[in-house]
């Protein structure tokens, strides 16, 4: 066994703290990497406070991440030692189902297995994530990472990348096509950034009025404050597609007038389980529009899309921390005091 120093919530209630684990020693086809970077993604937050419900402790959260290739097994082709990796949401899946076998792993029937808080098949152990300082996994499951990309800022790739990527492409977001970007977080400035870089013709919308030049200086060529009626009414069906990143409960119908018909609002973010959309049926009935849902991608599709940001210079706006700071990001991220993605060094941790 391997061993693994991070930090991990003991509770829904408490604060997250050095914690030291063991991971599963280095098995045929896998990597062990030593992390270097990993993003604090909002999911996290609901994780580590138990707000979907389903949270195990100790829990070590972490899914977006980035470090170097320190040792590989003995049937390993994809990697060599030295070399830069990342890992995502995933690290396993059945890999015989119909979900699997088209590269949806995140869609498995049996169940993907997830970074952190879910069981490890090969071990029965609880998986356990990134804010830690190595990571064990199959080399399906790392995703290659472009030479000469800021590390650091090319971590949270790994799930707020891809989880705009995914909907904008399934989608068609491209030349001629109106995007609409609800919510201006850690998703919402990577989808308004990629999308621009699909050439659609983008447009931020948000509650801030602080955020009005920030959208405008990532890349919205329109920006929208959702608070005010009248430009909500102005813009009623004119948008192709809709990705709403709110992570809380808000009003879906305004959401949905704004698509033309025929149009479609795609929910990436994730309320906690007491916040329930309400959506009026005319709301997708009239005109007929769609409301739907997309989550990740999968590990095709994620290479897909490194391989797209690497390659138009798309990186997330991060705040670098020291793992001793991370309660206090989680903090300041409730607070939506980040712009836009907390990032942890995890190099100082030792164990």
């Amino acid at each position: 066994m391997i061993d693994s120093v991070g930090y991990a919530a003991h509770s829904a209630e408490g604060k997250l703290g050095r914690f030291s684990f063991k991971r599963r020693d280095v098995g045929d086809m896998d990597v062990l990497i030593e992390i270097s970077y990993c993003g604090i993604c909002h999911s996290d937050i609901h994780e580590v406070k138990n707000e979907w419900g389903g949270s195990n402790y100790p829990l070590v959260p972490g899914h977006e991440i980035i470090g170097r290739v320190v040792e590989v097994g003995q049937n390993v082709k994809k990697f060599k030692v030295g070399e830069l990796a990342g890992v995502g949401c995933m690290v396993g899946s059945c890999g015989k189902c119909e979900e699997c076998t088209r590269g949806e792993e995140q869609n498995c029937k049996e169940g993907p297995v997830w970074t952190y808080n879910s069981i490890d098949p090969s071990t029965g152990e609880q998986t356990r994530g990134g804010y830690s300082n190595n990571i064990v996994v199959n080399e399906a499951f790392a995703l290659k990472i472009s030479k000469g990309v800021d590390e650091a800022a090319t971590a949270p790739l790994m799930c707020a990348g891809i989880t705009t990527y995914s909907p904008l492409k399934r989608w068609g977001a491209g030349p001629g096509k109106r995007v609409g970007v609800a919510g201006l977080g850690g998703l919402g400035h990577m989808a308004v950034k990629i999308a621009k870089a699909m050439g659609a013709e983008v447009t931020a919308i948000t509650s801030s009025e602080s955020k009005v030049n920030e959208a405008r200086r990532l890349g919205a060529g329109r920006v929208i404050l959702s608070k005010d009626k009248a430009v909500l009414e102005e813009n009623r069906g004119y948008f192709d597609i809709v990705i709403d990143t709110i992570p809380a409960k808000h009003d879906i119908d305004a959401v949905l007038s704004m698509t033309r018909p025929g149009g479609a609002v795609v929910v990436v973010g994730l309320p906690p389980r007491s916040q329930r959309y309400e959506l009026s049926a005319s709301s997708v009935v009239g005109g007929g529009r769609i409301f739907a849902g997309s989550n990740i991608g999968g590990i095709r599709e994620t290479q897909e899309m490194l391989d797209f940001c690497a390659k138009n210079g798309i990186t997330a706006d991060i705040e670098k921390i020291p793992p001793e700071r991370i309660n206090e990001a989680y903090d300041r991220a409730i607070k939506s005091d980040v712009r836009y993605r907390f990032v942890i060094d995890t190099l100082s941790l030792k164990n």
